[in-house]
C-alpha cells in the first residue's frame, strides 16, 4: 500500500531536516535482530555483535517493542527532534516525556487489544515503563553508537548540507526526488511506494510540517509512520552510508600518492566519508595544524570542499576528488 502526504503552502514552509541519535540507535538495535537489514552495515553489525557477545544488554523493556513479527514498531521510540537534534539526552527527553493516552494508543495500533505480556505492563503503568525503555536506549547508544557517533554525525550533516543544496535549486520537487527512489513528489502530495501500487493510504500528518531525517545505521528504505503524536518524521538512508565505516582504512592508490604525494592522498582517502579537522588529524596521526595546510592545497586544486554545519567545519571530497578516488558513484 502507498503512503501519501499532503503538504499545504504552511507545512511544507515548516519542513525542515534534523538528525537524531535516538534514531540511530533504535535503527541499529533493530539491524541487530535482523529487522529489514541494510547489507552496508554489515561490517558495524560484526562489530556490534562482537561487543554485544562479551557483555550483552539488558533491553527487556525495548526488544520487544522494536523486534516482533508485526510489521510495524510504537511511533513514540522515535520522536521528531524539537530543533536540528544531536542530543541523545534531548531525544530521550522528548521520549519520556510521551503522554500516557499516546503510549496506550500507540501500543493498540501495532499490538492490537490483546497486548503481549511485556507490552500489558507498558500499557499498565506507560510512566514507569517509558523510564525503564529510555535507560535501556540509553545503555545502547553509549555502548553501540557513541563510538562512532561523531563520524556518524558528519555523514549525516554532509547529507543534509546536500539536500539543502538540492531544495535551494530545485526546489521541493528535486529535494523529494533525490532522497529516495521510492518518493515522489506531485501536485502538493509526497507520494512512497510509487505508481505500481493501487491502493493508497493518507499518512495522518502530524502538528506542522515534515521532519526529514537521514539515518546511517538503518533500513534501505524510507520510513514513514502513518500516525504520530510528534511531527511527522520521513527517515531515509543517508547520502555517503557506505563509506563512512572505511573511511581512512585503505591505502591510497599509487597513483594518487605519486600526484599529490602520501599525505594529501592519505588525507584526500580518508574524505570518503566527511570530517572535520579534529577527527582527520586522529584518523591519521598527525597535528590538526598540519592537516589543515594540506587540506588547503587540496582546496585550491579544487578536490576538497568545506562546509560549516552548526559549530563544525566539515571537509568533503568534491566531484573532482570523488573522481580521483573512485568514488563518484558512491556521492551521487
Amino acid at each position: 500500500m502507498a503512503l501519501t502526504i499532503e503538504l499545504g503552502v504552511a507545512e511544507l514552509a515548516a519542513t525542515r531536516f534534523a538528525i537524531s541519535p535516538l534514531s540511530e540507535t533504535v535503527s541499529g538495535l533493530q539491524q541487530l535482530g535482523g529487522r529489514d537489514r541494510n547489507p552496508i552495515n554489515l561490517r558495524w553489525l560484526r562489530w556490534a555483535d562482537d561487543e554485544l557477545a562479551k557483555s550483552p544488554l539488558n533491553l527487556s523493556h525495548t526488544w520487544p517493542l522494536i523486534v516482533s513479527a508485526r510489521l510495524n514498531w510504537p511511533e513514540f521510540l522515535v520522536p521528531a527532534p524539537h530543533g536540528p537534534g544531536g542530543s541523545i539526552e534531548d531525544d530521550l527527553a522528548a521520549l519520556r516525556r510521551t503522554a500516557a493516552s499516546h503510549v496506550r494508543l500507540s501500543l493498540r495500533r501495532v499490538f492490537g487489544e490483546e497486548l503481549p505480556a511485556p507490552v500489558t505492563a507498558l500499557a499498565e503503568r506507560p510512566a514507569a515503563g517509558l523510564r525503564a525503555i529510555a535507560g535501556e536506549l540509553r545503555a545502547a547508544h553509549d555502548r553501540l553508537i557513541a563510538p562512532y557517533w561523531t563520524r556518524i554525525r558528519a555523514v549525516l550533516e554532509a547529507d543534509i548540507i546536500d539536500r539543502a543544496k538540492q531544495l535551494a535549486t530545485g526546489g521541493a520537487a528535486e529535494l523529494f526526488a533525490g532522497l529516495h527512489p521510492d518518493l515522489r513528489w506531485r501536485e502538493g502530495r509526497l507520494m512512497l511506494g510509487g505508481e505500481r501500487w493501487r491502493a493508497e493510504q493518507v499518512v495522518d500528518l502530524g502538528p506542522g510540517g515534515l521532519v526529514l531525517m537521514p539515518v546511517v545505521l538503518g533500513s534501505p528504505h524510507v520510513l514513514i509512520k502513518k500516525r504520530t503524536s510528534t511531527q511527522t518524521t520521513v527517515r531515509y538512508p543517508a547520502r555517503g552510508t557506505g563509506t563512512w565505516w572505511t573511511a581512512g582504512t585503505k591505502t591510497p592508490a599509487a597513483g594518487t600518492v605519486r600526484l599529490l604525494g602520501r599525505a594529501r592522498a592519505e588525507l584526500l582517502e580518508a574524505l570518503r566519508s566527511p570530517a572535520t579537522t579534529t577527527e582527520l588529524a586522529r584518523a591519521l596521526g598527525v597535528t590538526p595544524s598540519a592537516v589543515s595546510q594540506h587540506l588547503g592545497v587540496l582546496r585550491e586544486c579544487g578536490l576538497v570542499a568545506r562546509e560549516r554545519s552548526g559549530r563544525n567545519v566539515l571537509y568533503m571530497t568534491t566531484d573532482l576528488g570523488a573522481s580521483l578516488i573512485g568514488t563518484g558513484a558512491e556521492r551521487a
